[in-house]
């Protein structure tokens, strides 16, 4: 979701989550994270919503994102906003033929999600990407409110950063993923288990879950949670899965053995520290997967 165009995508980039605001600036040189910071929320500041306000504090968020990108920041002010995955929706749609101009496709794109959404299409802003398939395309489109976006827009213009390219977390992770193969990416934040399916770097499923356990879920739960999404991946595409990323848990041991025992799939941690560098503070790894893939994809 761009809200203005830019020659390069920008090297800063901020996630708001419904527990924290995490900042982190990529290097000069690309593909890889070299400071980060974050800040942790009171609960209910932030309530992740696809049609209601989401922002219930919003001086308090306003000065966590403040504090988060002044650390990183230095004089950049253009900024990847990361917004919650339950805040947007993002659809995958199959088309035999897409329209060759740019504007017919998109009100093609926009008609076809009025019988996915719970809201009328133009209200809301929609970005999205046509990859290729056998049978056609496939399109990606991610969907937000009006009304929400501005939201987090007007936070981050508010204490002078310009959020000129918006994106869902999932979404954002994703750019840490290497998916050549039949790969799943598992992310587990405190409200939300993001789950996306990926092959030959195209995007074939996701899935926001609700996430009652937040971060403390077990490996059994977690492979509990993901294991109807692999069955309908492997009947849909006649495909097993071969590599499993995990992000989101402090501890991915009982997660990696669980989801390999369910799969037979390697798992790896989504973010690797060869993604970041020395000087990152005291930003846990695990919980970097949002910016960390914004920045390095």
């Amino acid at each position: 979701m761009a809200s203005s165009l830019h020659n390069r995508r920008p090297g800063l980039a901020c996630e708001i989550a419904a527990d924290r605001v995490l900042a982190a600036r990529a290097s000069d040189r690309g593909r890889v994270v070299e400071m980060s910071s974050a800040r942790e929320l009171a609960p209910g500041m932030v309530v992740p919503d696809l049609m209601e306000p989401n922002l219930r504090d919003g001086a308090a968020l306003r000065q966590a994102i403040e504090s988060a990108l002044g650390s990183v920041a230095g004089r950049s002010r253009d900024v990847i906003a990361i917004l919650p995955d339950m805040s947007v929706r993002i659809v995958l749609l199959d088309f035999e033929t897409l329209p060759s101009k740019a504007d017919e496709a998109a009100a093609v794109v926009r008609f076809r999600l009025k019988k996915s959404l719970p809201f009328d299409p133009d209200e809301a802003r929609i970005s999205y990407h046509a990859q290729s398939t056998p049978k056609g395309a496939q399109v990606v489109a991610a969907v937000v409110l009006n009304k929400v976006l501005e939201e987090y827009e007007s936070a981050f213009r508010d204490v002078g950063y310009s959020p000129g390219v918006v994106m869902p977390s999932m979404l954002a992770a994703l750019g840490a993923a290497d998916a050549e193969r039949p790969t799943l990416v598992v992310k587990v934040d405190a409200r939300t288990i993001g789950i996306a399916i990926m092959d030959q770097e195209h995007l074939l499923l996701i899935r926001t879950l609700e996430n009652t356990r937040g971060v403390t879920i077990t490996g059994d739960q977690l492979a509990e949670e993901v294991y109807p999404s692999v069955v309908f991946f492997q009947d849909t595409y006649n495909l097993n899965i071969e590599r499993i990323y995990v992000s989101g848990l402090a501890e991915t041991t009982a997660a990696a053995t669980a989801l390999k025992s369910q799969s037979g799939a390697q798992v790896e941690d989504l973010v690797t520290s060869s993604q970041i560098g020395a000087t990152t503070g005291t930003v846990p790894r695990w919980r970097m997967a949002g910016v960390v893939g914004a920045l390095i994809s």
